[in-house]
């Protein structure tokens, strides 16, 4: 009989999923019925900052010891990406038609309706091995995509609107530096922290993928 601790990790990652397959739909629906990519936060933005900002979990999961991943990492990608979703996407109304717009919730939902189907099914150990492939080979394609012409485009685009509305300037009042200048440096920086993820998740699929092979060899 499966812990309860595996029950409620279940319950989270199958509503994630549900959640996420939700949004994927919405923004190719959207896609297909106006023929353009200028809905994709009309359609599914406040979904994916909700469904985003309830991903905090997995940060204190990981701190608690419910699963091996650590607090660190998770908070990493969580910080990330909530940044990205809420400060620039959801606070600066211009770049919300934009393209890169489009590519990055595509991305994003791909994504996620492979990941966390597949943690919902091994905390039951009733995962196909085939989607443990997947969930270990699709960010290959959809992580460069989701951060370049996504995420990294998008903050690049949301610049001059920063620095035009002197965006979120009583958070920085004090300091050297004014949000432009942040975003800036997250620019510089997110290269380098991506690789540093990316590398990591081609050593986490050799790990998995050679598991699933033993134990292929062991039946």
């Amino acid at each position: 009989m499966p812990r309860l601790s595996n029950l409620y990790l279940f319950l989270y990652n199958s509503l994630q999923s549900f959640g996420w397959a939700l949004a994927l739909f919405r923004v190719l629906s959207s896609f297909l019925l106006t023929k353009s990519t200028h809905e994709a936060y009309a359609s599914a933005g406040e979904l994916i900052c909700f469904l985003q900002t309830a991903a905090f979990l997995e940060v204190i999961h990981g701190a608690i010891g419910l699963v091996p991943s650590g607090a660190l990492l998770p908070f990493m990608q969580w910080s990330g990406r909530t940044h990205f979703l809420l400060a620039i996407v959801r606070g600066i109304t211009e770049v919300q038609e934009l393209p890169s717009v489009f590519i990055t919730f595509l991305a994003w939902s791909l994504s996620e309706i492979i990941r966390y189907p597949q943690y919902a099914l091994s905390c039951m150990g009733c995962c196909p091995s085939w989607i443990t492939y997947l969930r270990y080979t699709a960010f290959i394609v959809l992580y460069p995509i989701g951060m370049a012409p996504g995420e990294m485009w998008l903050m690049y685009q949301a610049l001059p609107y920063i620095k035009e509305k002197h965006l979120y300037g009583d958070s920085f009042l004090g300091l050297p530096i004014s949000y432009y200048n942040f975003v800036q440096v997250v620019l510089v920086c997110y290269p380098f922290l991506w690789v540093k993820l990316y590398i990591h998740l081609f050593k986490q699929r050799k790990s998995k993928l050679s598991k699933r092979h033993e134990k292929k060899k062991k039946m």
